[in-house]
């Protein structure tokens, strides 16, 4: 089984670092459409999902895949890739260096593996997560090869939290930490995995921003709580993923969550 999981980090180095060497030179030089979400897609973004898409393919022809720029629909297959070849396509478009390519791997809808590559700014987060699923698999959650984990402090005036531009209704005088917006769904959740922030809360994520920072999140540590009544995961067959959204928060410790939920009441679904 080792194998295959050497077989998978490969597969998801050689292809982010590829795709990310050419989203470099495409960088801040690209316009961007809008979709009908509101989000912007550009020539970039489709042509780093369709790259990594045959990689995949190439590697393990039998898995699905699903991602934000092809197919939505989540099958019954037992392996299901989730990608996003580009995760903050406005900050790539404005010239802003913080944006990344994401890879999911869910077994039976439950993400097991992820691995997300920020090429401006040189930093690589993976990791793995078994959870319940009874894989026999590595462990740990690692930033440029090196194991990370969520911080053990307490909040204060002086730790971050960040937000998503669709969930600063939630921000009131007497908040804990200081607010931060990076306007990349993985980064914010990948800060707290790496000990940077404390928590963070995005209003309407789509699976492919959070199929590779759950592993890597849950891997380090961290504490997750979606914002529905159900769940995050597992994926649910038959489902289309590219008109579901799916609020969730993460938080080094459960004891933050229970401080910062009363506050969520307003993305809560």
């Amino acid at each position: 089984m080792m194998e295959f999981w050497n077989r998978v980090l490969d597969l998801a180095s050689t292809t982010a670092d590829r795709v990310g060497a050419q989203l470099l030179l495409d960088f801040g030089r690209v316009q961007g459409l809008e979709k009908a979400d509101g989000s912007l897609v550009t020539q970039s973004d489709r042509w780093a999902d369709n790259e990594i898409r045959s990689s995949i393919l190439k590697v393990f022809p039998d898995h699905a895949i699903l991602s934000e720029e092809n197919e939505h629909g989540f099958t019954d297959a037992r392996w299901t890739w989730v990608i996003d070849p580009l995760d903050g396509t406005t900050n790539f478009t404005r010239g802003i260096p913080l944006w990344g390519i994401s890879i999911g791997l869910l077994y039976e809808g439950m993400p097991v593996f992820g691995y997300v590559y920020f090429p401006p700014v040189s930093q690589t987060f993976y990791g793995y997560w078994a959870g319940d699923t009874g894989l026999d698999l590595p462990t740990g959650a690692y930033l440029n090869n090196r194991s990370i984990h969520v911080s053990e402090d307490r909040p204060s005036s002086n730790h971050f939290f960040s937000l998503c531009a669709r969930s600063i209704q939630v921000w009131q005088p007497g908040f804990p930490c200081k607010i931060r917006m990076l306007g990349v769904a993985t980064y914010n959740f990948l800060a707290v995995a790496a000990g940077a922030s404390l928590g963070g809360v995005e209003a309407t994520p789509k699976i492919w921003d959070l199929a590779a920072v759950w592993a890597i999140v849950h891997a380090a540590g961290g504490s997750w709580r979606s914002l529905r009544a159900e769940p995050t995961f597992p994926a649910v067959v038959g489902r289309n993923y590219g008109s579901y959204a799916m609020p969730c928060l993460i938080v080094n410790q459960s004891e933050l969550a229970d401080l910062v939920l009363p506050l969520m009441a307003s993305i809560r679904k």
